[in-house]
Parts: structure tokens; sequence; C-alpha cells
């Protein structure tokens, strides 16, 4: 039976490389085409310039870099993002297995879902007292040196809290917590909590655990100092780079002895649409074998 539709607009988001994406694009597709002829198909994999050409829910299929790099894109506009997984855990999809993913459409399409708000934090690299870079993250911010060490000095709330002299530092939003903070050993946080965890990176002083503090804290991170070897160019900006400030995995730009970043919350918060409510907990005991 044809039904109301809840979304006017929809899209897809996906990898083209990854294999069964278009195979589900289209099973999808057909199912809504068939229950709910009445909503709008927009172009796949194509970011909207303004609100107005956006889609309301965002389907993507891939894993959670994939929908990582969906949320980045498609922020500004604020889909309600639904990530069909087709990677391995898949901590930031709604569904994981590929059995349940037409199961998972029909209860998104007939509003069985609930939509998370998902917690961004924001960058901003200041030089000689001037602002000249900016970016939000959904997963993490760091400081790095891609082929030695650099010092930084880390603030909260202008109270210093670790001096690092090793391979970088890392702040992560509970999101992110899952990804390279986990890597780096720092602690899993339920990403409904809203906070940012600050984790060194392979620091050579004596180890600091990592420091989870409240979302209305100001964090300051300050590049004291590293040696200058120039051994890497980053392409798309055609930067000269020994230690690099990197939101996301994705932006990327240069940085200077004497550079201040600063980290807050940001204005924005990102939706996922959430089916089980013991999802993140599911997602766990897959991950580590939990029994």
């Amino acid at each position: 039976m044809r039904q109301k539709t809840p979304f006017k607009k929809i899209s897809f988001y996906y990898r083209p490389d990854v294999g069964k994406t278009l195979f589900w694009q289209k099973k999808i597709e057909h199912w809504i085409k068939k229950y709910f002829p009445k909503t709008k198909i927009l172009p796949a994999n194509t970011v909207p310039k303004n609100k107005k050409d956006s889609p309301d829910l965002l389907i993507v299929l891939g894993g959670d870099g994939t929908i990582l790099e969906a949320a980045q894109k498609f922020q500004p506009w604020n889909p309600l993002i639904f990530g069909l997984n087709l990677g391995h855990v898949g901590f930031l999809a709604s569904v994981r297995e590929e059995k349940n993913f037409l199961r998972g459409v029909a209860h998104v399409f007939n509003r069985k879902y609930r939509s998370i708000p998902h917690m961004l934090i924001r960058a901003s690299l200041f030089r000689r007292g001037k602002k000249i870079f900016s970016s939000d993250a959904l997963n993490d911010i760091a400081i790095q040196n891609l082929w030695g060490l650099v010092d930084i000095g880390v603030y909260v709330d202008g109270h210093p809290t670790q001096y690092i002299h090793g391979n970088g530092v890392l702040i992560s939003t509970a999101t992110g917590s899952t990804a390279y903070n986990l890597s780096a050993h720092g602690p899993i946080v339920m990403p409904d909590i809203k906070c940012m965890i600050i984790t060194e990176l392979l620091d050579h002083n004596i180890p600091t655990p990592s420091l989870i503090i409240k979302r209305n804290r100001t964090i300051t991170l300050k590049v004291d100092g590293f040696r200058q070897n120039n051994r890497f160019l980053i392409r798309r900006t055609n930067q000269i780079a020994d230690v690099v400030l990197i939101t996301d995995t994705d932006k990327m730009i240069a940085l200077q002895k004497g550079d201040q970043i600063i980290i807050k919350k940001s204005d924005r918060l990102i939706r996922f649409a959430e089916l089980d409510k013991n999802y993140f907990f599911s997602s766990l005991r897959e991950k580590f074998a939990f029994r």
C-alpha cells in the first residue's frame, strides 16, 4: 500500500569502487518508487550547493569511512543520515547486515527510528594572532608530525594540562572515540555523551592518560617546536609540510612553530537515524567478541 512520504527528497552516497553499492542503490530505489512514489530521488554522490537542492534523507552505502565522508560533505544541509554497512563492524551505520537493509529502509520511511544528534567540534588555526583556517570534525582533530617529533602545549580553559614531546595529539568526540582514538589507546565513550577527549600520540615523556572534558570547555594547542625537514608535500594545497593539522582525515594544513589551534564545540550537529537503542553495545560486542 502506497503511503504519504516522510521525505520529500532523498539521495545516496557511496564510493563507486566498493562492491554491491550499485546493486543496493537500485534495489532500494525500486522499493521507494513502489511504496513511496512521491519521494524525489536526487542524483547519487552529488553534494548540493544550497538547502533547496539538498536531500531530507541521505542513504549512505559503505563503511564508517564512507559515512564519515558523507557527513562531512553534507553537514551544512543537515540531512538525516541513514548508514547501511558494507564495511567492517560499522559503528556509524544504522544497519550492519545486508539481509536487514530493506527492513531498515522500511522502518525509516515508516518513522520507526530515532534521530540522534552527534556533536561536531571546530578547530580554528591562529598564526601570529590571525585566524587563517577553521574546520568542523565529527570524529577527531589531530596535530601530527608525519616523520618525527613535535612539542605541543595542551591547555583547557587556559590551564596547562599536558606537554607532549612526541608524534602529536588527538582531540576526539565521543563519536570518534571508536576510531583513531581507540587505536591510540584512548577510551571508548558512548556516542550520546557530548564531550571531547584529549589523547597523546606516542609521547616520549612519561605517558599521561587521556582526558575527557565537558563540551563547553575550550582546548588550546600550542605548537612550540619541531625539526623542519620539509619532507612532505600536501598535494591539495601544494604546501611543504612536516607537522600538520588534520580534521577527520580529510582536511590537512601545514603548521608552523608558534601556531595555536583553538578547539571548541561546533554550533552544528549531524543527525543519524537509529533503529535499535542497543545498537552501540551490539557493535562493541561484535568488534571485541564479547559474549
